[in-house]
């Protein structure tokens, strides 16, 4: 065999190999993080370890929170515009392909904020009709909707099973525990047996409720309460409040528990570049463990899965800071673009 022709075999066997390579890790879970930048009304694609940008896609108007799919294909991004907004779409992305998709017309639903998606469903709140809403990608078609009763329903997160849900309702102060169940014995029994029903009660928070978290074991639900400085605690088997602490950061957007349960993040929108923007709990004690100057008002928090960092929105700085949730110290930082809020992790499977 000539020289030549060895070179070439050598060459194909190489790029064969490569290629199989690529193909074993391409079949391999890729998490990515994706990041929402409110005016630039762009959702970026970033790589967790480097912390690079891959990627910028057109969000759709007023992009405020975002959710991936189960298999990490696709992400739905809520367009806001306000408690009163006209604005009745969920924007759609292909992490895949990246590149937008049609929207989702929510028809006589308006201002979508919060998302969660669960049992291979969309949940999402829309706040001027007082609902959360289901959607099925299957179907391409909303299946449910419930009434809150309350003003503002604004972040919705889905419990295991998808027999418990919680909203927080912004201007009713309040946390919704929503339960399917039994209806009471004794009255019509369809064919098949009861049909189950769903269950709301309306918790008193605190004013300005909106970021929420449920902790792990499930036990109990933290809210931060933009306008009295405090988080309010709810246990969640009698659906009454148990505690109210105070915080030390203005205007307090959202709140997230670390994977184990240990600790609680929540973070100040209001606070200006020499303020605290976020501060840590020890969720056992409910003392608080440090306070962080970010550089200016903070909003969406992001936490690893294994619990390692912490990414925070920092929407007045344009950046989103990344915190060692061990040393509890700043490591790095991603710039990704103006106003930086909603953000969500995107495992492709």
């Amino acid at each position: 065999m000539s020289t030549a022709r060895m070179f070439r075999h050598k060459v194909l066997g190489l790029v064969a190999a490569a290629l199989m390579v690529s193909l074993a890790f391409g079949q391999q879970p890729s998490a990515s993080l994706l990041v929402l930048s409110k005016s630039d009304h762009t959702v970026s694609i970033v790589d967790p370890a480097t912390l690079q940008v891959l990627a910028r896609i057109p969000s759709g108007p007023d992009p405020h929170e975002i959710i991936a799919s189960d298999d990490g294909k696709l992400a739905y991004i809520s367009n806001y515009g306000g408690p009163d907004s006209t604005l009745n779409t969920i924007s759609v992305v292909d992490l895949v392909a990246r590149k937008s998709l049609p929207a989702i017309d929510l028809g006589a639903l308006h201002s979508a904020h919060g998302l969660d998606f669960a049992g291979g469903k969309l949940y999402f709140t829309a706040e001027t009709n007082k609902v959360i809403g289901r959607y099925d990608p299957a179907t391409q078609h909303i299946d449910w909707i419930l009434g809150t009763g309350e003003d503002r329903t604004h972040m919705i997160l889905v419990a295991s099973g998808l027999a418990k849900m919680f909203t927080s309702n912004v201007n009713s102060a309040t946390i919704s525990i929503i339960e399917q169940v039994s209806p009471p014995s004794g009255g019509f029994t369809p064919p098949g047996g009861p049909r189950l029903t769903w269950e709301v009660t309306n918790v008193p928070a605190g004013q300005g409720c909106e970021g929420f978290d449920v902790s792990p074991d499930g036990k109990e639900i933290w809210a931060a309460n933009a306008h009295d400085a405090t988080v309010t605690i709810i246990d969640v088997a009698t659906k009454k409040a148990v505690q109210t602490l105070p915080i030390p950061v203005k205007g307090a957007n959202r709140l997230k528990f670390t994977p184990d349960g240990k600790h609680v993040l929540i973070s100040g929108l209001g606070a200006r570049s020499g303020d605290n923007s976020l501060v840590v709990l020890d969720a056992s004690t409910r003392k608080e463990l440090k306070q962080l100057n970010l550089g200016g008002g903070s909003a969406g928090i992001l936490i690893a899965p294994d619990g390692s960092r912490a990414y925070v929105a920092v929407s007045m700085a344009d950046k989103v800071a990344v915190i060692d949730l061990k040393t509890l110290e700043v490591t790095g930082q991603i710039d990704t673009g103006k106003q930086p809020d909603g953000m969500a992790w995107a495992v492709r499977k």
